[in-house]
Formats: C-alpha cells, structure tokens, sequence
C-alpha cells in the first residue's frame, strides 16, 4: 500500500483550513499531519511534522505565505518542503516571488476539490499544478516575455531544440504524458528532458521552467 501524502495545511481562516482538511482527508492517498494559522506556527509545525506538501495561504499573521515558502522550499531549507501557495485573489503582487522563492505551484482557493488534490499529487511528486486557467494566466500577466538576448541575469547552460520545444509545452501546463503523446516519445524520455532542463537552468520545479520559458518568449499559447 502507498504512504499517503502527508500535507500540512497554513491559513489564517478557520472555516478555510476545515474546508481544505474535509477534501484532502477524503482522499485515499493524502493525509493531513497538521494546521496553522499563522506563518511562524506553520514553520515550527513543518519543523516537527516534516510533511511532504504544504498548502500556503499568501497573507497571514506573523510571517506570510511569501517568507515561510522560502523557509520551507527556497535553497537554504533544511529539509525542503513542497509548497503550494493558496490565494482568494487571480491577481496578487506575491505570486511571483512565490514562484521565486520554489513554490511548486499556485491555486485559488476557489479551486474545486479535485484540483486541490491534483496539486498535493503533483508537488509531492516534484512536478508543479500549471493549469492553463490558474498558474499559466498569472505567469503570462506577471512575466512579459522578452528576445533571448535581452535576457538579465546569471548566464545558463544553452537548452537544445528539444529542450526549448518541451520546456515551451511545460509552460502550457502540459503534463508529461501530454508532452510525450504530442512528440511521439516516452513520458521516460521526457522526464529525462525536463530534469535535464531543470539542471541547466538551475531551477527547483517545472514553474521555473514555465517562468523561463515566458521570459524568453517561447512557451506555447494555451487554448
């Protein structure tokens, strides 16, 4: 039988934190370890419960969604945590920084029950929730894709044709089995290209990956 995922809950709101907990525990493959309505709680609960995914909301007290995600999964974590950063709001000034600081992902709270179980599933298994209706719309909002040779920043390894066309289908918010069946290859063979990618751009998670693909001006429109 597989270890259910285990998933830390951080909000301010109550009626919010029973909601999210009333989904997620009705599913087979999760389990929620703990909950915290506030950032600096939700760090000290993290430290102790070491869950595998952690819902954020982007504003509470003490610490916000934006500082305790580069506690839980920014470079200089301990003991990295998957994050995924809730919000009431389509449009916040955070969600990028966010993304920065290793969030592997972005939901609106709003988000049916489902989504909020595929985004625990996909963090936990290192991928990201890119939904075209979610994540993809804030990044192209946030994120103006520039040529390749204005691009600021520490230099990175070259990407290959086949890189740039996966990474571009990443960004769309396409799945690897997506990806594979459009190219005629294995979900293997892509996995292998995006951590390949993920290594030569050094990012932490297929956001980054989205991210860069939108500042270079190659990802895929979405429908």
């Amino acid at each position: 039988m597989t270890t259910p995922i285990r998933t830390l809950i951080a909000d301010d709101q109550e009626a919010v934190r029973r909601s999210v907990r009333r989904i997620l525990e009705a599913q087979p493959d999760i389990t929620v370890v703990g909950e915290a309505a506030d950032g600096l709680a939700a760090l000290e609960l993290a430290g102790r419960l070491c869950p595998d995914v952690a819902l954020v909301d982007i504003r509470m007290p003490r610490m916000d969604g934006l500082e305790l995600t580069r506690r839980l999964a920014g470079p200089e974590a301990v003991t990295p945590v998957r994050v995924v950063v809730l919000t009431t709001f389509d449009l916040d000034e955070y969600v990028y920084p966010a993304l920065q600081h290793g969030a592997s992902g972005f939901l609106l709270k709003r988000s049916g029950p489902a989504l909020l179980a595929e985004a625990v599933r996909a963090a936990a298994s290192g991928e990201s929730l890119i939904s075209p209706s979610v994540t993809v719309r804030l990044l192209k909002h946030v994120t103006a894709p520039r040529r390749p040779e204005r691009r600021r920043g520490p230099a990175v390894v070259p990407l290959t044709e086949r890189e740039v066309e996966i990474a571009g289908q990443v960004a769309a918010g396409r799945t690897n089995a997506d990806i594979a069946a459009g190219l005629f290859i294995s979900p293997g063979t892509v996995k292998t290209h995006v951590a390949s990618i993920q290594r030569k751009l050094g990012v932490q998670n297929r956001v980054g990956i989205a991210v860069h693909a939108w500042e270079m001006g190659y990802a895929v429109p979405t429908a």
